[in-house]
């Protein structure tokens, strides 16, 4: 019953990536300032500020080195795409639109609210201490890594909430009735008593001949279906990691050297196992209750000397560390870098079974019993050969790479008739392929690369078959090919596709003979005076289409129902044609209360993001947005040209 969701998912979800999804794309600002300083050709404007060449092409690195850091596996090539560069484009105009309407409305974020948000942030949250206190300098180091400061980043949150208001208000008030939803989602799931006679082409297509003047009629009338595309069969090689990788060997002994460096790395880390005592002494302590602290410590150890099978018992009863008194001051398996250094120091100087002396850190005073000690297990050489083997040839690879492009670059430019040299050069293998200038959809690997594709359809490759320049395709590759058989694109002749004209002029005439009988049945069932033979009356939904073309179940559903029985006709082209009569309406079938409860919350779902899509096209209004660049064409677009 939500086919009509199902159906509009990437309206809906466009719609609430567009207008509900706040915008996180955080620029450093010095990359920014630099970005900015070649300006570029203006690509939009908004509330009489412009949006250059350069702040949109900064904008859309940031939000692929975003996309790519989530989505690991993504193709790069789709987030290239003319699409994606004009979606960024979109959002810089709405979050400019965003923040001239919270200007422009006094919204600002108070040091409170942008604190919560700050504490609420899981990431943030991660850089917590022990003590509850933020660890700053990985604080720093986390947005570091995004190219700002903190106060940077404190003052891009701050705004994003501001601009953030100007939507929220009008989502939080938007009103959903629960009869409009329940009429609207009546009448989408509405059934209807029908009876439809179907005039397949096919059942007209026997004995149909065409002449050749027919033929030849209807090529002419088509002939934009029969164009060859251009084409070219192409030799190409490549040059990656793997390829440099295959002519490569390694040394034992050095693979025996690098074992033996990296034997701790390779075994892992040794992790111990402890409980404590904890006398709480926070640093912000005055020295006289420190050393009321530390006086306690001292009495708790000599407690646990005399009796050292009584710790647990005892960090039960005196631990002030509620997270681990309760198991007996246990603090489980923890490697080096967990916990604060002074307890680490300690802990991995004893031996197992050993408690050692009072220990001080910020948090106050410990007496640590080491309980275990796990040392993973050390792998022999023999069973890390391969995986070492294959480290050093990485490395090894990486390092001879860029003196090997250089080789490989220089090779297929100087010697431009043949791949051969190369290929015999460097042992790298030569590939066939045929390719055309625009990839098939769906296409991947090195020949969809438009760099290259652009070389390989220039005249210098089609006319005088030389080696395109090495051609970067991706990180640590190159490509270069060289053109075999050019085919331009030209106009297919009849004799070359008469069984496929033969075959369209047939289908076209078998589809208009069904429709002119067709015609017929339908005025034959509008006479009143008449009483014609029908098929068997059926119930029709949305949900229950009896496996109908969408084409008739959708007349079906449109038909008047104030001029019952309705009589229409229905064209399906090439598939032949329908006739449907609608007798009467059935109301839809009940629906659970849970469903009720659904359908309710997606119809507000709906009318809160018209609203918020009519509240930003005023926006845009009001503020004189312009984009100068016009949208790419979409996949409907593309299919519907000739």
């Amino acid at each position: 019953m939500f086919d009509f969701v199902r159906q509009h998912t990437k309206l809906m979800m466009g719609l609430l990536f567009l207008l509900i999804i706040p915008s996180f794309v955080l620029f450093g600002l010095e990359g920014y300032t630099n970005s900015m300083k070649e300006g570029g050709a203006v690509v939009a404007k908004v509330a009489g500020t412009e949006i250059k060449q350069a702040e949109w092409d900064f904008a859309h690195r940031n939000e692929v080195q975003r996309i790519m850091a989530s989505t690991p596996g993504i193709d790069p090539k789709l987030l290239d795409s003319p699409q994606a560069k004009y979606a960024t484009l979109e959002r810089l105009v709405r979050d400019r639109v965003m923040a001239v309407a919270a200007d422009k409305e006094r919204l600002v974020t108070t040091d409170a609210r942008l604190a919560r948000t700050l504490q609420e942030d899981p990431n943030i949250a991660a850089l917590r201490k022990a003590d509850g206190t933020l660890d700053v300098e990985r604080y720093r180091m986390l947005v570091g890594a995004q190219g700002m400061t903190p106060e940077m980043f404190e003052s891009n949150v701050r705004q994003q909430l501001s601009t953030r208001q100007v939507m929220s208000a009008l989502g939080e008030s938007a009103i959903s009735a629960a009869v409009p939803a329940e009429t609207t989602f009546g009448a989408f799931l509405q059934r209807r008593e029908v009876r439809v006679a179907r005039f397949p082409a096919t059942d007209f297509a026997a004995g149909l001949k065409p002449t050749d003047a027919e033929l030849q009629a209807w090529y002419k009338e088509h002939v934009a279906q029969f164009r060859a595309p251009e084409q070219a069969k192409i030799e190409y090689v490549v040059l990656d990691l793997d390829a440099v990788k295959k002519g490569m060997s390694v040394n034992e002994q050095d693979l025996k050297t690098y074992y033996e460096q990296n034997m701790a790395q390779q075994a892992g880390k040794e992790e111990r196992r402890a409980s404590h005592i904890l006398v709480n002494a926070p640093k912000s302590a005055s020295a006289e209750e420190r050393s009321k602290a530390k006086a306690r410590a001292e009495e708790l150890l000599a407690e646990v000397r005399k009796a050292p099978a009584s710790f647990a018992d005892i960090a039960r009863k005196s631990s002030q560390d509620t997270g681990s008194a309760p198991g007996g001051g246990d603090l489980d398996f923890f490697a080096r870098g967990a916990m604060v250094k002074p307890f680490e120091d300690a802990a991995y100087a004893m031996k197992k079974g050993d408690i050692s002396d009072v220990v001080e850190s910020d948090f106050g005073y410990h007496i640590i019993q080491l309980t275990d000690i796990r040392k993973p297990k050390q792998a022999s050489f023999e069973e890390m050969r391969p995986q070492l083997e294959a480290e050093l040839k990485a490395q090894q690879a990486q390092r001879s790479y860029a003196e090997t492009a250089e080789t490989f670059t220089n090779t297929v430019y100087e010697q431009s008739d043949s791949l051969k040299p190369v290929a015999d050069k460097l042992k790298l293998d030569i590939r066939t392929a045929t390719v055309a200038p625009v990839p098939a959809p769906g296409a991947t690997g090195v020949l969809v690369n438009d760099k290259l594709l652009t070389a390989i359809f220039s005249s210098d490759a089609t006319e005088k078959k030389r080696n395109t320049e090495a051609i970067e395709t991706g990180t640590n590759q190159l490509v270069s090919a060289r053109v075999v058989e050019h085919s331009p694109a030209r106009t297919l002749g009849l004799d070359e596709v008469r069984d496929r004209v033969q075959a369209g002029w047939i289908a076209q005439r078998a589809g208009e003979l069904a429709k002119k009988q067709g015609e017929a049945r339908v005025a034959e069932w509008k006479d009143a005076s008449k009483t014609p033979t029908m098929p068997a009356a059926i119930v029709v939904s949305r949900e229950d289409t009896h496996q109908l073309p969408p084409k008739v179940v959708d007349a079906a559903l449109r038909a008047d129902p104030a001029n019952l029985p309705a009589v229409v006709g229905v064209d399906l082209a090439e598939q032949g044609y329908a006739v449907v009569r609608v007798d009467k309406i059935e109301p839809a079938k009940p629906m659970d209360p849970a469903v009720v409860q659904q359908v309710r919350q997606q119809y507000g779902q709906a009318w809160s993001t018209a609203e918020s899509l009519a509240y930003y096209n005023l926006l845009k209004e009001r503020f004189k947005v312009r984009i100068d660049v016009p949208a790419p064409a979409t996949a409907t677009d593309l299919q519907a040209r000739p």
